[in-house]
């Protein structure tokens, strides 16, 4: 699964590829390495347009999955949006779109550990956007925090394409690189959205070296 990510690109960017109404990120500095449980840019609809916000990378965790812990660090990726706990986001309120410059998933090595090997577009456009869903929930995320009010976030993955599946065979976020399939995916009905659940198509995607922090 993904679980690490980049956004590089600048604000005006994503606010311009995405038909930003509002921003409310202040000066967002390039970020070279994004964590699960940790916050990132995202854009989502409100009455007014669209805006961009922090929010934090991990959805609610389905209660079943949380029995004997104290901390809920959040899903990231979300296979089956529509099982009965996932459901209930499918609707425009609750999508987003996670601008991203490069993402990358682990190499399994021969001594057991892994490695990130990162991925970015081949067509020489730096953005793109996951598929993301997002909502408002009280949790405890952090134990020294206690319980907070937290808007979060997570993306869809489907099947690897050709690059991502000769590192990860299992799955590759769900991403989205054209005008059409961002309005889509902000604007359809469930049905018509979710068909966007698909690997890009082969040769879209090359190894690139790890992001740095100058973007």
């Amino acid at each position: 699964m993904c679980n690490l990510y980049a956004m590089t690109a600048g604000q005006q960017a994503v606010r311009a590829a995405a038909r930003v109404m509002t921003d409310r990120t202040g000066n967002l500095a390039p970020l070279p390495d994004i964590w699960p449980n940790t916050l990132a840019p995202i854009v989502r609809n409100t009455s007014g347009g669209r805006e961009l916000v922090m929010a934090r990378w991990g959805m609610p965790t389905p209660p079943n999955y949380l029995k004997g812990r104290r901390v809920d660090r959040g899903v990231t990726n979300i296979r089956n949006p529509a099982s009965a706990w996932w459901k209930r986001w499918e609707g425009v309120a609750y999508r987003c779109l996670v601008p991203l410059t490069a993402f990358s998933e682990p190499e399994r090595q021969p001594d057991g550990t892994s490695r990130p090997v990162w991925f970015a577009r081949t067509d020489g456009v730096k953005l793109a956007f996951f598929a993301g869903v997002w909502c408002q929930w009280t949790s405890v995320r952090r134990l020294a925090d206690g319980e907070t009010t937290d808007d979060l976030f997570g993306f869809l993955t489907t099947a690897a394409n050709r690059e991502v599946g000769s590192i990860h065979p299992r799955a590759m976020p769900v991403i989205l690189t054209t005008p059409d399939e961002l309005d889509t995916w902000m604007n359809a009905p469930a049905p018509e959205a979710l068909r966007l659940q698909r690997p890009l198509n082969d040769g879209v995607l090359t190894v690139v070296p790890a992001p740095l922090s100058h973007g």
